[in-house]
Formats: C-alpha cells, sequence, structure tokens
C-alpha cells in the first residue's frame, strides 16, 4: 500500500458560488458572476448560479457526505459578497454566522477546513471602481482577509488567500470568458499584479490571527513544445512564463520572470511600485497546486485552428487567443482520452508537474498541496458506472505517490470536486461531482467514484 506521511489531508474541494446559490439571502451583496450571468450568451442555456446545489441550505447533508466519504479535510471558499455586501466597510453577520457553523460541524466530524478566501465572486461594487485592474482592491482584500480571519481563525486548518489568479486574469480581464467580462488580452496584467499584491498584503493579517499555515493557490500546467524547433522551444517557455512562473515567481522568489517574449521590458510595467514584490514575497507554509492537464504549444503559424474539443481559451485547459499576437499557439494533444471539456487526461503529467516545481524553486518551494484535481463529464447519469472518473483519479494518485516517492514534499490531495457544480461559463452542462446533484430538486447521489475514493481511502487509516 502506498503510504503518505502523518497528517496528510485527504478531501475534496468546492467554491462559494459554483454551490452556494442563496445569492439574495441573508444579507448577501451582488457578486461579479451575478453580474456576468444575467447578461444573455455569456453563458450556456442562460444557467446561473442563483440556486447551484443550494449548499447554503442543504449544507449539513453535504457535511455528512463527506463524513461518509471519509476524507479528513475541505477546501472551500468563503464568498467575499456575503461578509462584505459592498466589498468594503463592516462585516455582515449572518454571512460570518453561515461559515461560522459550517467550520464547527466539520470540526465535530473530524474534517479540516481549509479556506480559500478568494475564488473569483468579487462584490460587484469593487468592480464597478475597477476590479483588480484598481490597486485599491488588494487593500480592500486585506481588510476581508482580517474579518474572516478574526471569526474562524482559531479552528482553520490552512489559508489559501487566492484560487487560480492565472486562469481569473486571462479568462476574466483577458479574453471575457468569464466574469467580469473584460476584454483587455495583454493589458490585463495590472489584474495580475494587484491579486498578487492582495495575496502579500493578506499575508500578514493572517498570521496575526490565525496559528494555521498560509499560501496560495495557482493552476499549473506543465508545458510541452510542440518540436524540438528552437521557434516552438521559445513559445514553450513564453507560455510556462505567462502561467506558471508569472503567478510564482514574485511569491517565492521575489521577482518578476523575464517577460521580453510579450515586449515588456523589466522596468517596463509601471503598475509595480517600491516595496510591491517584497510585499508579495512574504513567506508562505503551503503553495497549493491545482492539475488538470499539460498544455502543447508552438510558435505561432498564421491564424490558429480552435483547441480540439471546442476548449477554453487561455484557461485551465490550454491557450488560444485568436488573432492576439501572442507567442505561442495552442496544439491538441493527441493519444489520450479526453475529459469532457475535451482535455487530455495525462497522469504523468502530475508527477512532471509536482517535481518540476520541486527542480525549478529549490529551497524556495514551500511543501505542497494539491488542492485541485478531477475530471469532467458532461450531464452523466447518476447510475452510470464513472469508470472514466476513476481510471482518473486512479491515475493520478499513482502519479502523486511517484512524486513523493521521488522527494516531492506533498502534504494534500483533494478531489474536484464533491458536488457537480455550476461549472462558470459552461453552466450545468460540465459535472466534476463525486456526487450527482439533480439541480431541478438539488437531490445528491453518490455515483461510482465516490464508492471507489471512499475504499481508496480506507486503505490509509
Amino acid at each position: 500500500m502506498d503510504e503518505v506521511p502523518a497528517g496528510f489531508l485527504w478531501g475534496t474541494a468546492t467554491a462559494a458560488y459554483q454551490i452556494e446559490g442563496a445569492v439574495a439571502a441573508d444579507g448577501r451583496g451582488p457578486s461579479i458572476w451575478d453580474a456576468f450571468t444575467a447578461e444573455p450568451g455569456r453563458v450556456k442555456n442562460g444557467d446561473t448560479g442563483d440556486v447551484a446545489c443550494d449548499h447554503y441550505h442543504r449544507w449539513p447533508e453535504d457535511v455528512a457526505l463527506m463524513a461518509d466519504l471519509g476524507v479528513g479535510a475541505y477546501r472551500f471558499s468563503v464568498a467575499w459578497p456575503r461578509i462584505q455586501p459592498d466589498g468594503r466597510g463592516p462585516a455582515n453577520a449572518k454571512g460570518l454566522d453561515f461559515y461560522d457553523r459550517l467550520v464547527d460541524a466539520l470540526a465535530e466530524r473530524g474534517i479540516a477546513p481549509v479556506v480559500t478566501l478568494y475564488h473569483w465572486d468579487l462584490p460587484q461594487a469593487l468592480q464597478d471602481d475597477g476590479g483588480w485592474m484598481n490597486r485599491d482592491t488588494a487593500h480592500r482584500l486585506a481588510e476581508y482577509a482580517a474579518i474572516v480571519a478574526d471569526r474562524l481563525g482559531d479552528r482553520v486548518t490552512a489559508w489559501l488567500t487566492l484560487n487560480e489568479p492565472f486562469v481569473h486574469m486571462t479568462e476574466g480581464y483577458g479574453i471575457g470568458t468569464h466574469a467580469p467580462g473584460e476584454a483587455l488580452l495583454l493589458d490585463a496584467l495590472p489584474a495580475a499584479h494587484h491579486m498578487l499584491l492582495a495575496h502579500g498584503l493578506a499575508v500578514p493579517v493572517l498570521r496575526e490571527r490565525s496559528a494555521a499555515p498560509v499560501g496560495l493557490t495557482n493552476n499549473y500546467s506543465p508545458v510541452w513544445a510542440a518540436s524540438g524547433a528552437p521557434e516552438d522551444r521559445a513559445a514553450a517557455a513564453a507560455f510556462d512564463v505567462l502561467q506558471n512562473r508569472l503567478f510564482t515567481d514574485p511569491v517565492l522568489l521575489g521577482r518578476l520572470p523575464d517577460m521580453s517574449a510579450y515586449g515588456v521590458a523589466a522596468d517596463g510595467l509601471p503598475f509595480v511600485r517600491d516595496g510591491d514584490l517584497a510585499a508579495i514575497a512574504a513567506p508562505i507554509d503551503r503553495l497549493g497546486v491545482n492539475y488538470y492537464s499539460p498544455t502543447r504549444v508552438r510558435a505561432p503559424h498564421g491564424t490558429p485552428a480552435a483547441p480540439e474539443g471546442g476548449g477554453s481559451v487561455l484557461s485551465e485547459a490550454g491557450a488560444h487567443i485568436e488573432g492576439a499576437g501572442l507567442p505561442f499557439e495552442d496544439v491538441p494533444i493527441d493519444g489520450h482520452p479526453l475529459t469532457g471539456f475535451g482535455w487530455p487526461v495525462v497522469p504523468d503529467g502530475l508527477h512532471e508537474l509536482l517535481t518540476g516545481l520541486r527542480d525549478a524553486y529549490g529551497d524556495a518551494l514551500p511543501p505542497i498541496l494539491v488542492t485541485e484535481n478531477g475530471c469532467s463529464a458532461p450531464d452523466d447519469d447518476p447510475g452510470r458506472r464513472d469508470q472514466d472518473r476513476i481510471d482518473y483519479l486512479d491515475g493520478h494518485l499513482r502519479a502523486l505517490h511517484r512524486a513523493m516517492d521521488d522527494g516531492v514534499d506533498v502534504r494534500g490531495y483533494f478531489v474536484w470536486s464533491l458536488l457537480d457544480n455550476f461549472e462558470w461559463a459552461e453552466g450545468y452542462d460540465q459535472r466534476f461531482g463525486l456526487v450527482h446533484v439533480d439541480f431541478a430538486t438539488g437531490t445528491r447521489t453518490p455515483k461510482a467514484s465516490y464508492h471507489w475514493f471512499r475504499e481508496r481511502l480506507a486503505r490509509y487509516r
């Protein structure tokens, strides 16, 4: 049997807007996703997160499902608009009370709360002032972090300041396929810096109020050159900088990566002020790693073709901006099964990623939490055998153990996701859950993968 160190966190993960619903309950303010989903044509089938899984009302049932599954940890996000409806000012007591009850219930079941402060649901009032393009938003997140930590800090097992700033910058501000729907292309780089600054400002705030480890979560992808040609290798290096290094080098090394492939000189980012990089590099205790698939790129060849399977643009699974003048373009990865999103299933990519982070950052790399890893399928029935998801998880767990055997310090693994949920611009078409949700009734039905993962977890006890 594969072994893990004492205290290893086996868990599942969710995000507030994707599961909670109750968007107007108990003083919650509107978020950018409420505004985005209200715009016709933004989300498949016109779906919204207004109800989602109704976790806000059905959370005791979901905690019971986790307890039955046998996980020892639960990664969830706090909805900023529930805590500060306008993104600033005093706390909304009823919003804090909800998470207080949830954390207590988890503790009673022996499930460690791993809290993400920001998973893309910015209060709309802050977006009206520029959102992450506005430097002040970084200071507002630090204020919000203090409120949450003052209430929950005595019981939280680990803090994650941000979820996937790369995806949020590119899809939300770069190309507009996610909320808030801005299409600024590389002019979205200030949003990246301000999110990282928010992280840096929040770290000491959390440390003052809680003894729990602090970190952030990035979406990472091993980058493969389409050939050994110098121009393709340069394209792969350029994409690696954008997805992997832009959101890691400042945190772990205190410096920006080389952005020259994008025409950015070392002193060419006027929104980076004196002292910013020192704040961003505040020491962290954990690095959250989300992994779904590698990315294969080449040097641009005229007008690139759309990604196989209709994949998203500059997203978790790959990169593609038609006509954007970027120094790379996406190339399909053949020879592997595809998820419902059209993402190639490459378990060895997790091993490559984890060992690559160790090799790239050495002693600067803190212990890792694999904070998301999972498989989507479109509209899967609760009665289907769910073998694709089982095979996906089995392969990735084997890759995880190989990386740990090779010396990578991994302290936890979280399946995305506990529940089928609102999958952002895809609405309810793509299902990642170990538990099937009937979105018309809210009925939860554990899938075959839920039972498989429960049996797998029992081996570690």
